[in-house]
């Protein structure tokens, strides 16, 4: 009996000491108040964005140079969303999830320690059966290696999907900026012909009043100023709109202090000199790594049907009696065998395959739609600028020299005034348009190859527990 209690106790010890290995909870309760304060107290010059902006330049001399003294620039804008985007913040955690699991992918399992215990219920010296055993699970299928190499392969799958939306967020940006850069030139413009139609409506007021000029004819001029107020109303509004939407996108609160540099230059663009095999978005590279994933994925569940073997001593002690022995099992893939994943996994694989194939067709067609929008955008941009923009300039000025000898009337002034602000407006929109067109063809060839070609992740803190 001593000799029981004895055993009793070393079972109750190694319980105890497998227990003390284990890791405990530790609740970890949402601060909206501390968040919102930090949130709101970001901004584009923070520190973490200029160490972003030195480590890029350090592995690609080609990057940009990251200095806020004369405002926002676009490729700047680019960076501080690379940090602060709310949605690859999310991206970049759920790889995190994928690294943790690939970290610990293919361990063996805990083996299981089993007690029987057992009463005769006739009246015997020593009434008690007890039997226990240790079970551990050899794994000689070969699975545990296929799972890491699996988990791997899926890591690698979510540091892609964090270059492919790093990538995004990049042509989103540059989308809005042309957005926002276009409402806000039109306010410029806008105020400009305003601002030089105040001297002619004076002028024309007085001309009327002296009897100089039809009133209903110098009425025009304080009609259109007022149209084109009513006009900057909206254009002032739009350029507001715009400029939030591109706060959201760089991770900005609406009140952080920011002066951007409004530009509609058109971004470099490295597509029109690929031919289409030579194209690789990170969209090609993600949906490639996916189908490599979906192999892997086959590959585990091949391994499934294959049993691993399952043994561990055994003790009984029966009657006062004890026993030694050895426990083994091992599982027969005869009615089952991991038929169902197989055939899913088979499924898996073919979706992978027509994803790669599908994904290069449609990049191939999208590059030709957009190079021939852009080619037509063009040609029109070249047309405004050599051809009608000098036609309307001159107009404008032959009106102003005509009326300055007393022989052209006021309304050729107003409609060449009007039309040449027309003109630059149209200008503008082409030049957005333009804008659009080579981001697009860009966004398709993806970013330019760097020296560390890995997702440009920025740091998180680690919930630990």
């Amino acid at each position: 009996m001593h000799r029981r209690r004895l055993r009793a106790a070393g079972v109750l010890m190694a319980a105890g000491g497998w227990l003390a290995g284990c890791q405990s909870y530790e609740p970890h309760p949402l601060d909206p108040v501390a968040h919102r304060q930090a949130w709101l107290a970001r901004s584009a010059a923070d520190a973490d964005v200029a160490d972003f902006a030195d480590r890029l330049e350090r592995d690609d001399a080609a990057s940009t140079i990251f200095d806020l003294t004369d405002g926002l620039d676009r490729p700047e804008a680019e960076l501080v969303a690379l940090v602060y985007n709310p949605e690859l913040r999310l991206t970049r955690l759920r790889a995190g999830i994928a690294g943790v699991t690939a970290e610990h992918a293919g361990r063996w399992t805990d083996p299981e320690s089993g007690v029987d215990v057992l009463r005769i219920t006739e009246s015997v010296s020593d009434p008690w059966v007890i039997a226990s055993g240790l079970t551990l699970t050899i794994p000689i299928s070969g699975r545990l290696e296929v799972e890491r190499e699996r988990a791997d392969t899926a890591h690698a799958v979510a540091l892609l999907r964090v270059a492919e939306a790093e990538w995004r967020i990049r042509r989103d940006v540059r989308r809005a900026w042309a957005g926002w850069s276009h409402a806000a030139l039109r306010v410029t413009e806008t105020e400009r012909l305003v601002d030089s139609m105040t001297p002619l409506v004076e002028s024309t007021t007085r001309l009327a009043a002296a009897g100089e000029m039809p009133r209903p004819e110098a009425a025009l001029f304080a009609i259109e100023q007022s149209r084109r107020r009513q006009q900057l109303l909206r254009d002032r509004g739009e350029a507001a709109a715009t400029q939030q939407e591109l706060r959201m996108l760089l991770g900005l609160s609406p009140q952080a202090p920011l002066r951007m540099n409004p530009s509609l230059a058109a971004t470099n663009d490295t597509s029109a000199t690929k031919r289409p095999g030579d194209l690789d978005s990170p969209t090609l590279r993600r949906v490639r790594a996916e189908y490599d994933l979906a192999e892997h994925t086959l590959h585990r569940e091949i391994r499934k049907q294959y049993p691993d073997l399952t043994i561990g001593p055994q003790y009984e002690s029966d009657e006062g009696q004890s026993r030694v022995g050895f426990l083994g099992a091992i599982p027969l893939p005869i009615l089952n065998a991991n038929t169902q994943g197989i055939a899913e996994a088979r499924a898996e694989r073919a979706l992978a395959r027509a994803s790669v194939e599908t994904a290069w067709e449609q990049l191939v067609g999208a590059r030709a739609v957009a190079m021939a929008r852009l080619a037509a955008i063009e040609e029109e941009h070249d047309t405004l600028v050599t051809v009608v923009a000098p036609m309307v300039d001159g107009q404008v000025a032959d009106a102003l020299r005509l009326l300055e000898f007393g022989e052209g009337g006021g309304l050729v002034l107003l409609e060449s005034m009007v039309r040449a602000h027309e003109t630059k407006m149209q200008l503008l929109a082409v030049r957005r348009d333009r804008t659009l067109a080579a981001t697009t063809l860009a966004f398709l060839a993806g970013p330019p190859a760097r020296s560390s070609d890995h997702p440009t992740a920025t740091h998180e803190p680690e919930d630990q527990e």
